[in-house]
């Protein structure tokens, strides 16, 4: 194509002048609309972003107001961060970011977003220091490979700093040490380290046709030897994808890859191969994989790499940092195999940072700086933020006491009559008494240490090492006083103390004390007491030991007599009251049976009368039904309770029966089924109860409800002597794989009540059988909810829940009607997320009741308490006494408040004559409610055995 000429050219520009200047014109009238229309849309966004500012503003300081109360609010302090960070409050929110991390270790992800904040205001700042003050506390939290390339890579920018490339070699190694095992990420960081070292390669080689000074040719060398080093020490390493690794060395080296290398690859690839299974049971595990970890770690310890050890540990603890059974089982390798003071140390900081509820963490966190010589200062401010965390028992805290105490003493120098360290001991063994008096009692209601044994050990330091029996004798005379003076170990174990550091007369003393206070084994102490003085004593001492010893026997003696006939006494009673029973439902039976008798011979007299012939003609048909209904009748008594032959109200037939006596037993199916026990199948079947008596057309009902199991055979629900429906009854399957079906469907609610469905059992077969197990042990996953109000449903109280963890189960406890009791269990992943719950719900307001909250603990169900159990209820032992969980962030209560009862003070009993009185108060109780309390299935079994 011919180019344009000057003329076209000319009038080309002018064109495109022309067309530019219109587009200028439409677009400044269009910005005028916009303008002239946006006036009011701009008006209405800032209204709406100054109401969105007041908002967020106002749930801020909600939300700094409820940290000032409780700083130990984890979520509370995460939500801030996210409500700062949205605001742009930079300088709010690095305060906020730093007093978290002064209180827990923080994720990854928080990390790594405070990190960059902070890198993007050094920019302007210049200021690097306080990042990489930053990147230590990062690093120390977790092992995680992403904070320390991001540590490596912001290094390389202060490169050119004084010393700043001998710091990025630094922290590259620190990284490639900390996280260069790690199989599925390590392998980033040497690969950033040897791009680092490939750059400064670049630099130091001189240009091409230029011969390099010698300083240059070793400059060079040392740089090619860097990263030679750097691949060798990366194929030795069992990594992801290390094939590719091998392939770049191979093609990057000119001299190829030394013999020695290749046996190292090797061997690292046949250890890969061992890890294998572990890699992809982690890869295909849904979060947080404890159990594939744990097998990870048992096969890393069996295979005995420390190296390889740790950097597993590290990756479990990443993702499950908040168990503190992982944390002991890493801090106990690290004590007893690597003892690396710095490396241990901090793991034990880690462990009680990320778990500070758990004493055992504590406690050898303790130990720990004693082994490794750490300063006193140091390890009394570990025991004082201890004393702080919050622990869940009472008798945690009796512990932790022992363990700090411990320490002390062995710091003390006892050839020295007096020293600062006794003084500091003995000061300390006071204060603990105190605060187990002041603060654990008022917040647990118990002392957590029952038998003083922080008491008795301070007694055995005054009496062994100070030589100080009148401090010893104090102290034990403070032990009996606290209820222990009963107990004839709690004796002994003083009377042994008298023996190897004190005097005669004051362990002759301790024994006649022993034996008047004596209720649980008065003869031991008896016995130790006319020993001693076969001994030690005069015949004086021992005419007195003898009369002391026979006088307290003889009372004892009389006692356990008393004790004894009233327990004979309530048995025979007890028997009385079943023979008389017996005798009166066999009563009724015969007066029963004789009057069916009496009205079948009068109506066969009257039939004869009217009828003669038409009595012989339809005699055997009659007869057969008088025996079909006789057969019914006595199965249906013993099975399902329909003693009459009228059928109740709203009971149907078969589908091949009829209604029509004439045609006799042929077309009753049904009832033939019944007659014969074979055709029934218990483990085809279900037992349903707690229905309401109303309900209309039971079977039908029944039908409607288990048609969806599977295919039904038959039903048969349960009647009354005069027709009503007695609330339960059976339902039989064709197939076995229907009854798991149908106890789905236990507790749905049938007409306002709960309908129970358990699996159908022979009670005579299987007398011990129970369908519900009662749990009596502590449920730490698991919380227990009171004072709710009654119209509170499952919904509810699971959306309540569902913020502080991951829930599992919600339970609403009510009576058999189906009405609430304002009670309910709650059952989370893990104790974790139930204890943070407690922390969180307890005394909250719900519809106006203020709610109790508590991890579960049923009380222990009392073993004499069945039916038929002849035995009072005072020969049981109490349950022990918890109290009320006192307001510490973890201080959780092991009893609901609910289930809370009162015992009688122990000073009031006096050798056992309480438990006497209290079994004799019981057994009148019970045997004037003899008559009224009613009979359960056992009793009938008992009466039925001794006829």
């Amino acid at each position: 194509m011919a180019a344009p000429s000057n003329a076209e050219q000319t009038q080309l520009q002018d064109m495109e002048e022309d067309e530019a200047g219109m587009e200028e014109k439409e677009m400044e009238s269009d910005e005028e609309e916009e303008e002239g229309m946006g006036v009011e849309n701009s008006d209405d966004e800032e209204d709406d972003s100054s109401e969105d500012e007041k908002e967020n503003e106002a749930e801020i300081q909600r939300l700094e107001e409820q940290l000032s109360i409780n700083a130990f609010d984890y979520n509370c302090h995460v939500d801030l961060i996210k409500l700062l960070k949205q605001g742009g409050e930079l300088l709010r929110l690095r305060k906020a970011r730093q007093k978290m991390s002064e209180l827990f270790p923080l994720t990854e992800e928080i990390w790594l977003d405070w990190l960059k904040d902070e890198i993007r205001l050094t920019e302007e700042d210049a200021n690097r220091e306080k990042v990489y003050e930053l990147f230590e506390r990062a690093v120390k939290d977790y092992i995680c490979p992403d904070i320390w390339l991001e540590y490596g890579q912001y290094s390389i920018g202060g490169m050119g700093s004084p010393g700043g490339m001998d710091k990025v070699r630094s922290i590259f190694e620190r990284a490639v040490t900390a996280v260069g095992l790690h199989m599925t990420k390590g392998q980033m960081l040497w690969e950033a380290y040897r791009e680092f070292e490939n750059a400064i390669l670049s630099t130091v080689q001189p240009p091409p046709g230029r011969i390099p000074s010698r300083e240059e040719q070793e400059l060079l060398s040392s740089q090619l030897q860097r990263i030679h080093t750097l691949f060798r020490r990366q194929l030795a390493v069992p990594l992801i994808d290390m094939e590719a690794t091998y392939a770049e060395y191979e093609e990057w080296s000119e001299n190829g890859v030394p013999e020695t290398v290749i046996h190292q690859y090797r061997k690292a690839l046949q250890q890969m191969e061992k890890c294998k299974s572990c890699e992809e049971a982690l890869l295909v595990a849904e979060p947080p994989k404890l159990a594939e970890y744990q097998a990870y770690i048992d096969f890393e310890l069996k295979e005995g790499d420390p190296a390889r050890i740790q950097i597993t540990f590290e990756r479990a603890l990443a993702e499950n940092c908040l168990v503190p059974d992982m944390w002991t089982k890493y801090t106990t390798y690290l004590d007893r195999q690597l003892k690396v003071k710095d490396l241990v140390l901090s793991t034990h900081e880690r462990a009680v940072r990320n778990c500070p509820w758990t004493m055992s963490l504590w406690k050898s966190y303790l130990l720990a700086l004693e082994r490794h010589g750490a300063d006193h200062h140091t390890v009394s401010d570990v025991f004082e933020k201890a004393l702080n965390a919050g622990f869940i028992q009472a008798t945690d805290y009796v512990e932790i006491w022992q363990a700090y105490l411990d320490y002390l003493r062995r710091r003390v120098d006892f050839s020295k009559e007096s020293s600062k360290e006794l003084e500091e001991l003995r000061a300390a063994f006071s204060r603990s008494l105190d605060y187990m008096k002041l603060d654990v009692e008022e917040r647990f209601g118990e002392s957590g240490d029952p038998s003083c044994v922080i008491m008795q050990i301070w007694a055995r330091i005054e009496a062994r090492h100070c030589k100080n029996m009148q401090k010893a004798r104090e102290l034990w005379d403070n032990i009996m006083t606290k209820g222990n003076a009963k107990y004839a170990n709690m004796w002994l174990e003083y009377y042994n103390l008298e023996r190897a550091y004190g005097d005669t007369v004051h362990c002759r003393k301790a024994l006649h004390r022993a034996v008047q206070c004596t209720s649980d084994y008065p003869e031991h102490v008896c016995e130790v007491l006319t020993t001693f003085e076969r001994v030690e004593g005069s015949l004086e001492d021992w005419d007195a030991a003898v009369q002391k010893t026979e006088t307290k026997l003889n009372r004892i003696n009389e006692q356990r007599a008393k004790a004894a006939e009233k327990e004979a006494n309530l048995a025979r009673q007890e028997e009385e009251r079943i023979e008389q029973r017996r005798k009166v439902k066999a009563d009724k039976k015969a007066q029963k049976k004789t009057h069916k008798d009496v009205r079948a011979g009068e109506k066969r007299k009257a039939e004869h009368d009217h009828n003669q012939d038409e009595w012989n003609k339809d005699s055997a048909p009659k007869r057969q039904r008088a025996d079909g209904d006789s057969t019914t009748d006595e199965y249906m008594e013993t099975e399902t309770g329909l003693l009459g032959r009228n059928a109740p109200p709203g009971y149907k037939p078969a589908s091949g029966s009829t209604k029509k006596p004439q045609q006799g037993p042929a077309v009753t199916p049904q009832r033939q089924n019944d007659e014969k026990p074979e055709l029934r199948d218990d483990s085809c079947s279900v037992f349903i109860s707690n229905l309401t008596y109303t309900l209309e057309e039971p079977e039908a009902k029944l039908k409607a409800l288990f048609e969806s199991c599977g295919p039904i055979k038959q039903i048969r629900p349960v009647f009354g002597n005069k027709g009503g429906f007695k609330g339960y009854g059976y339902v039989q399957f064709e197939s076995v794989a229907s009854v798991p079906e149908a106890l789905k469907l236990d507790r749905q609610e049938v007409e306002g009540r709960p309908m129970f469905v358990s699996p159908c059992v022979d009670k005579n077969k299987n007398p011990d059988f129970k369908v519900f197990k009662y749990n009596t042990s502590v449920e730490k996953h698991k919380i227990f909810i009171s004072g709710l109000p009654f119209s509170c449903t499952k919904e509810q109280l699971e959306e309540m829940c569902k913020s502080h963890g991951t829930i599992k189960d919600v339970r609403l406890v009510t009576y058999r009607s189906g009405k609430p009791k304002g009670l309910a269990y709650v059952e989370f992943a893990d104790e974790v997320q139930a204890s943070q719950a407690v922390l969180k719900m307890d005394g909250i307001d719900v519809e106006g009741n203020k709610i109790s909250v508590a991890i579960s603990n049923p009380p222990r169900r009392n073993p004499m308490d069945k039916a038929g159990s002849s035995r009072p209820m005072a020969d049981v032992m109490p349950r022990q006494v918890y109290g009320a969980r006192g307001k510490g962030r973890t201080q959780l209560s092991l009893l609901p408040r609910s289930l809370h009862r009162q015992t009688a003070p122990a000073g009031k009993v006096e050798n056992g004559t309480g438990a006497e009185r209290a079994s004799a108060s019981d057994g009148t109780a019970a045997h004037a409610a003899g008559e009224s309390r009613s009979l359960s299935n056992s009793d009938f079994a008992k009466m039925l055995l001794n006829k």
